[in-house]
């Protein structure tokens, strides 16, 4: 178990590396000077002086230095666009909206997707299969900034249940207030089709299964061999899906936050593309980056402990 921790440690490192020296490079081949931009009314003096604070007046060699240097202390560096803010204050004032949003889109989407999933494989070619395979559907082929639109126009406008934009602080992570409702079931959606997808395809998978024919021929109830033989056996693929689905929950909140104008680091990054603001986009891209890397690194671990066969390759 050590050794297999370890070896995902080493690649996480190496990973990590590559990224941040991918990202480097990329900010620094996008042509303008973000300095100029912001301080174009100023002196040749004052924006010498200013570049020397981020560093920019020394070589390029230098700066990924200085930069590798400055991560390792857990510097993330100076906003460029937000003077007397560092990117690492950035994140940790955005962070709480972008946890509370992904947190409680991705719970409601494994609860509601592994049901429908579920329900679809027991009852094949039934209502609720083709209900199920009509929400995976949609949930593939509609982008969630489409469906963030649509939920916006009919339940701010068509019917004011629900306010268009803004975040409150406060209430439930997993309901919340009227702020949460529209951007989790926006970003949710693809989710819970995702889930349902898998889940469907690994019941009806292991619903084939002799050991399951088995059980049948015994006369075992169909709830003890729905619990014990069917559901706990094909659960374990969504151990994996549950890895990606991080991933684009991280990706999907970018576009929502900005949507619903959630102070979160979605939109942060979107607004510091947009003002060109280098440092911040850099740290967030690290920092989803190894938030991405610790969630494999957790379904590693859980897939390791539930499959054996991980344990025998080991």
């Amino acid at each position: 178990m050590i050794r297999y921790i370890l070896k995902r440690l080493l690649y996480m490192l190496v990973t990590l590396f590559l990224i941040i020296t991918l990202t480097f490079i990329s900010m620094k081949a996008i042509p303008g000077d973000p300095i100029a931009a912001k301080y174009d009314k100023a002196s040749p003096e004052i924006r010498a002086r200013i570049e020397a604070v981020y560093g920019l007046d020394k070589p390029k060699t230098q700066q990924y230095l200085v930069y590798l240097r400055n991560i390792l202390k857990g510097n993330l560096g100076l906003s460029i666009m937000q003077p007397g803010k560092t990117a690492n204050d950035i994140i940790a004032e955005s962070a709480p909206a972008s946890a509370r949003l992904g947190a409680a889109s991705l719970v409601w989407g494994l609860a509601i997707g592994v049901l429908c999933g579920f329900v679809a494989g027991m009852k094949r070619n039934s209502i609720w299969d083709y209900g199920v395979i009509a929400v995976v559907t949609l949930g593939v082929a509609v982008p969630n900034f489409v469906l963030a639109s649509l939920l916006q126009y009919t339940f701010t406008y068509k019917l004011p249940l629900f306010p268009p934009i803004g975040w409150e602080t406060g209430g439930s992570w997993l309901s919340g207030n009227r702020y949460v409702v529209l951007p989790v079931a926006a970003l949710a959606f693809s989710t819970v089709a995702v889930y349902a997808k898998y889940m469907r395809e690994a019941v009806i998978d292991v619903a084939d299964e002799e050991y399951v024919l088995l059980a049948r021929a015994k006369g075992l109830s169909t709830r003890k061999i729905m619990t014990k033989y069917i559901l706990r056996n094909a659960i374990l693929p969504i151990v994996t899906v549950s890895a990606q689905q991080i991933a684009m929950l991280l990706t999907g909140s970018v576009v929502i936050e900005s949507i619903f104008s959630i102070p979160g680091i979605g939109k942060y990054f979107v607004s510091s593309v947009t003002q060109r603001d280098y440092t911040v986009i850099m740290a967030v891209t690290i920092f989803y980056s190894v938030l991405y890397m610790i969630s494999m690194l957790v379904m590693d671990l859980l897939y390791y402990k539930i499959d054996p066969r991980i344990r025998v390759e080991d």
